[in-house]
């Protein structure tokens, strides 16, 4: 008993300082966090999950280690990652970046299909993609490579901007 008397005299609160660092933004930060996105009646429509999401003074939402998917019955087949991303104050845009990767295994022409850029501007409601940046697409065996893209994801349909150059195996 004398033992943890003296233990607790030792601790007592004014002998215990404790450090209190601000993250510099005075907003949120979240360790394995999940963002729903909803339609005007509330369905779901997308799920963004990160392994670190901070948000900023200018109140956008910064994260690392991030995928994107849609819910079923968005009927959007692309699942996609990134290192980094950022979602604006109103959510209507996300900025991936950093081996960002699409992948949908109902892709064109049934096949799998892979869309990888530096970066990947998206809008999660519309659901169209799009870069100015380098893009490389794989179908099947087939790629093509290519400067700028838009992607109507919903749709299914690709648009490859400028510089196209491909390989096609029969």
């Amino acid at each position: 008993m004398l033992g943890s008397w003296y233990l607790a005299r030792i601790f007592s609160d004014n002998e215990v300082t404790h450090t209190i660092t601000d993250t510099g933004t005075g907003g949120f930060y979240l360790r394995s966090a999940r963002i729903l996105g909803t339609d005007q009646d509330g369905q779901l429509l997308y799920e963004i999950q990160a392994e670190y999401a901070e948000q900023q003074e200018n109140q956008d939402i910064e994260m690392q280690n991030v995928r994107v998917r849609y819910s079923t019955g968005a009927n959007v087949p692309w699942t996609i990652n990134a290192d980094q991303a950022t979602i604006n104050d109103r959510h209507d845009k996300l900025r991936l970046s950093g081996h960002v990767i699409a992948v949908s295994n109902e892709g064109f022409a049934g096949q799998v299909t892979e869309i990888r850029s530096p970066v990947l501007n998206i809008d999660p409601v519309t659901y169209k993609a799009e870069t100015d940046e380098r893009v490389q697409l794989r179908i099947g065996s087939r790629s093509l490579t290519g400067t700028g893209m838009l992607a109507l994801l919903q749709e299914n349909r690709l648009e490859l901007r400028s510089n196209v150059s491909g390989k096609f195996v029969p």
